[in-house]
């Protein structure tokens, strides 16, 4: 289901995208049933921004979608600062069907 319309989704890399920006944005300790779930990603965003950041960001994302998104295999997560807006590109491939998968600007933190 799609949680910003309520409209199913009938693309499996759309429910996959959409999985990641779930888990990235989900502080860990948030979730009631499942304390560990998410990433530490929100505990880092409002950091000063520099090169360090960027790699925290990176190792967090890659060790929470490991976890809880098994449907990909990521072979390159890149965060980027962007009009204000940290965001990042995955790349990598669905493990059920090994197909290349590439999500652009997903948002890590700014509104």
């Amino acid at each position: 289901m799609n949680r910003d319309t309520g409209k199913t989704l009938t693309d499996e890399s759309d429910h996959i995208k959409q999985s990641v920006a779930d888990i990235l944005t989900t502080q860990i300790g948030t979730r009631i049933a499942r304390r560990d779930y998410g990433s530490n990603i929100p505990k880092l965003i409002d950091r000063p921004i520099d090169r360090i950041l960027m790699l925290q960001l990176a190792s967090s994302a890659v060790m929470a979608l490991t976890k809880w998104e098994p449907r990909i295999k990521i072979s390159q997560f890149k965060p980027s600062l962007n009009d204000g807006k940290i965001t990042a590109t995955l790349v990598g491939t669905r493990n059920s069907t090994g197909s290349s998968i590439k999500y652009d600007n997903l948002l890590l933190g700014g509104k």
